[in-house]
């Protein structure tokens, strides 16, 4: 049997320090490679066992994570957030390369998902579309913050129309604020033309994935939102269950508790206290629960069964916030449920109950 070793990797972008372990934790080897597909293959192929590779998560990991993948055992891309221990006591790149092996050894990282290139295009160009569309936003936002500077009510959209722009344009005085305004409209024009190519390219490449006719199925997700889903998620059994789906979207509860178990007459018994609950988790992606929220935004103002199962929420006595966090989260677990199994969406049992 051959034997094991753990190589941690602090990656930067012109050099990557390694430490190699072997199974009783002993440090073998250390150097400092460049960042190089070739530097880094003739380092692994120089190894000899069953080797275990593990980095953080950063610009470069799915680059790295491609190219050490063929001839390793085992890689493990890990979430830096989650590794406290690198924070603790000195810090250089050595010293984060032996922490990152001895974690990897002791099974105590946090992996971070990374998938097969099955959907890779389809990642990208949704990259593409959520990156332009941030950039339109941020455009619009300077446009009207213009506007407002100079005490000119601007509320709606009809301040972006190409029809009615010289009319807003005259109401600026100022020569030179006229033409900032003027330049923010030509940005405008450009980020417009390239979204709109930006979201067909997104589309067509959705169509080639068979759960694109599957999410579309479920109320609220339209051609967009399901194309961002698939990319996103990559595939529905990465998560266990919807519980793992609500946390990784930013729609799970965080508790504390402590002293769960108490002794009543000789007997362990769990305690009666309850969990408190401290809001929603803060580490997610940040984009699939815009989509989630969007949805549930959507439904709780449409008259279809999500709208009603929202009425019928707050027909309970539950605040509105709560009752599309609710929606959200049922919202989810449809998606999450259909996806797996590959069955159609029943209207008739969606349970009129809080997720």
């Amino acid at each position: 049997m051959e034997s094991r070793k753990y190589i941690g990797m602090d990656v930067h972008q012109a050099s990557i320090s390694a430490a190699v372990r072997d199974e009783a934790g002993k440090l073998v080897m250390e150097c400092v490679i460049e960042t190089k597909a070739r530097t880094i293959l003739e380092f692994i192929q120089g190894l000899r066992g069953s080797l275990w590779v593990t980095f953080e998560e950063g610009t470069s990991a799915a680059w790295l994570y491609d190219l050490v993948k063929p001839p390793v055992a085992q890689v493990v891309v890990c979430d830096p957030r989650k590794n406290a221990l690198l924070k603790a006591g000195n810090k250089n790149d050595r010293v984060d390369a032996r922490k990152l092996s001895e974690l990897l050894r002791a099974g105590l990282l946090t992996p971070v998902y990374h998938g097969d290139s099955g959907v890779r295009t389809l990642r990208e160009l949704s990259r593409s579309y959520l990156t332009v569309t941030k950039d339109l936003t941020r455009v619009m936002n300077r446009t009207k913050a213009l506007y407002r500077s100079w005490a000119i009510p601007c509320a709606g959209e009809k301040v972006y129309s190409p029809r009615h722009r010289n009319s807003w344009l005259e109401q600026l005085s100022e020569a030179a604020v006229r033409r900032r305004a003027e330049q923010l409209y030509e940005q405008l024009d450009a980020l417009m033309k390239i979204r709109r190519q930006a979201r067909r390219e997104l589309l067509t490449e959705s169509k080639k994935h068979a759960a694109q006719q599957l999410l579309r199925q479920v109320p609220l997700l339209g051609p967009i939102r399901v194309a961002l889903l698939i990319a996103l998620l990559q595939t529905p059994h990465r998560f266990r269950t919807k519980r793992q789906l609500w946390a990784y979207s930013g729609l799970a509860l965080r508790t504390r508790t402590s002293g769960e178990y108490r002794f009543t007459g000789g007997q362990l018994q769990p305690s009666k206290r309850l969990a408190s609950p401290r809001g929603l988790n803060h580490n997610h992606s940040h984009d699939l629960k815009s989509v989630f929220k969007g949805a549930a935004m959507q439904a709780s103002r449409s008259s279809n069964v999500l709208g009603d199962l929202y009425q019928d929420l707050l027909s309970n006595g539950m605040k509105p916030a709560m009752a599309r966090l609710t929606l959200a989260r049922k919202i989810a677990a449809i998606v999450l449920k259909i996806w797996k199994k590959g069955g159609p969406f029943d209207p008739r049992q969606l349970k009129r109950q809080a997720a």
